[in-house]
């Protein structure tokens, strides 16, 4: 226990410091959404993602999902981020057990201003992340870190050494690739995600092609993540047979755009 805790505080750190709660309880499942919103998407992009998550929290799929669980009820939490956590934008934990529940944490996080910043930073999120989990007041049968982005890491720590730290603390981090133009990853940014960014029992990676298709695989996504179903089609896991992408690609990219 007390290794698992250090492993935890090594990891947040240097996370953005997040408030204390009130007590809670015990939920299904503890959620942290965390929303990239680097400049290499558009702002067009960026407002669709946002409405994406919007739909995909009041949609009665996903509530229905809430109310199957043992508990009936979850902790849902929400910042966006780039080259670091985006200031502003972290929602705090919230107990999802009704419709209205649902409808309310959409409402907040659809009245949140978007504020797009430079450079792509997984580790940063993946330590905000864990943070939250860290300092909320509810207890989870299961913590799960679900990062949305559109490129690989280039700024802040090395991804995988980040991923393999909350792993260890028993966090699942899930991946949701949006892969509208090209990222630079070799093979996909849906490989680099299953290699190095996502972890822990029945982890998976979701690819989004099309924007327009993006508040389906949110809620896809949150359905399975909340149910604790299995992948499915079209849900890649971590390889094992194929080259491990290259976990530095980004940083590399990055240094040669600068030396450039």
């Amino acid at each position: 226990m007390l290794t698992t805790l250090a492993m935890m505080m090594s990891l947040t750190a240097a996370a953005t410091p997040v408030a204390s709660p009130s007590p809670g309880g015990e939920v299904d499942v503890q959620l942290v959404l965390a929303v990239d919103t680097s400049r290499s998407m558009d702002p067009e992009e960026v407002r669709i993602q946002r409405e994406g998550y919007v739909e995909a929290l009041k949609h009665k799929e996903f509530i229905d999902a809430v109310k199957d669980g043992l508990t009936g009820r979850i902790a849902i939490s929400y910042f966006e981020w780039a080259g670091d956590v985006v200031p502003g934008s972290v929602l705090g934990w919230q107990v999802i057990e009704t419709q209205a529940d649902a409808d309310a944490f959409a409402d907040k996080l659809e009245a949140r201003p978007i504020e797009t910043q430079r450079r792509t930073s997984i580790s940063a999120a993946v330590a905000q992340g864990a943070s939250m989990i860290v300092s909320s007041p509810y207890r989870g049968m299961r913590q799960v870190i679900d990062i949305s982005g559109d490129g690989p890491n280039n700024s802040g720590n090395p991804v995988a050494p980040a991923r393999d730290k909350a792993v260890a603390a028993g966090i699942v981090i899930n991946g949701l690739a949006i892969l509208l133009r090209p990222s630079g990853a070799p093979g996909g940014l849906d490989k680099y995600y299953a290699d190095c960014v996502i972890g822990g029992p029945g982890a998976f990676v979701l690819p989004v092609h099309n924007i327009e298709d993006f508040a389906v695989a949110v809620r896809r996504k949150l359905v399975m993540e909340i149910s604790d179903r299995g992948p499915a089609a079209g849900v890649q896991k971590i390889a094992t047979t194929e080259p491990q992408a290259d976990c530095l690609v980004g940083e590399k990219q990055w240094m040669d755009y600068y030396d450039r």
